[in-house]
């Protein structure tokens, strides 16, 4: 078993950072914390009591895992501001390749999620409030298998089996030094995105997207489709081609 760089020297500038023992969610309190923000801020517990993933869903979260909120108040339109989705999977790739000196088996997942070896390693979920006008906070939850996998009781029928850094790669990375990694790799890649906007963001994604120009299936709330992964387009939908017609989805759960 090796031990992961422990240096966080690399700090962002201007971006906050706590570290909680525990709390019920870190995106519950990314929401309480918001009113009082003065800039970016990274919300880390040790332990959640209330865990959630998309769409409601329980997020188990076995000691020794990671669990933290970026939260922010961007000033982009609600359908840009998500896009900070594919800023955050390429921020944990980089994040990973620098825990472990090495991105073979990583993959990203479209629309938030991290694969190792085929396998979910991390998953991304978005919350904000406000108007169509603009948000009054936007938090970015992360939740990292760093030593342990959930097993596959907790997970949904033809979901991705769930594995850990340490089974896969015998990296021991603490919570707090993951955070190290992450917090700078993110605020490379939000300049690029402030800067230049989405298309490089989405270039870098693609490079390293699972099964693209393969066959997928794509479940929404109403339909369920199968078809080609040819792309993410410009607004970041998962465009599908069926021998009938070309789809772009803006939200789905993705199987294969």
């Amino acid at each position: 078993m090796m031990d992961a760089p422990r240096d966080n020297s690399n700090w962002p500038v201007g971006v906050g950072r706590r570290v909680l023992a525990e709390v019920d969610s870190t995106n519950a309190e990314a929401a309480r914390l918001a009113p009082g923000l003065v800039g970016p801020e990274w919300i880390l517990a040790l332990n959640q009591t209330a865990a959630r993933g998309r769409r409601g869903r329980p997020w188990t979260h076995p000691q020794g895992n990671f669990a933290a909120t970026l939260v922010m108040r961007p000033m982009e339109s609600p359908d840009q501001v998500a896009l900070r989705s594919f800023v955050a999977s390429l921020a944990l790739y980089d994040a990973f390749v620098g825990a472990t000196g090495r991105a073979g088996g990583l993959t990203l997942k479209w629309p938030n999620d991290v694969l190792l070896n085929g396998g979910k390693l991390a998953g991304i979920l978005l919350e904000s409030a406000g108007t169509q006008d603009g948000l009054s906070y936007f938090a970015i939850g992360i939740g990292v298998n760093l030593a342990q996998a959930p097993g596959h009781d907790m997970v949904e029928e033809g979901a991705l089996r769930p594995v850990s850094l340490l089974s896969e790669t015998g990296m021991a990375v603490t919570p707090e030094e993951f955070l190290n990694l992450l917090a700078p790799a993110y605020a490379r890649y939000e300049a690029q995105f402030t800067t230049y906007g989405f298309g490089p963001i989405r270039t870098e994604w693609l490079a390293r997207a699972a099964k693209l120009g393969q066959t997928i299936t794509a479940r929404t709330t109403r339909d369920e489709m199968t078809g080609i992964f040819e792309t993410v387009d410009e607004a970041g939908n998962l465009v599908l081609t069926t021998p009938q017609t070309r789809h772009a989805i803006p939200a789905a759960e993705v199987f294969f």
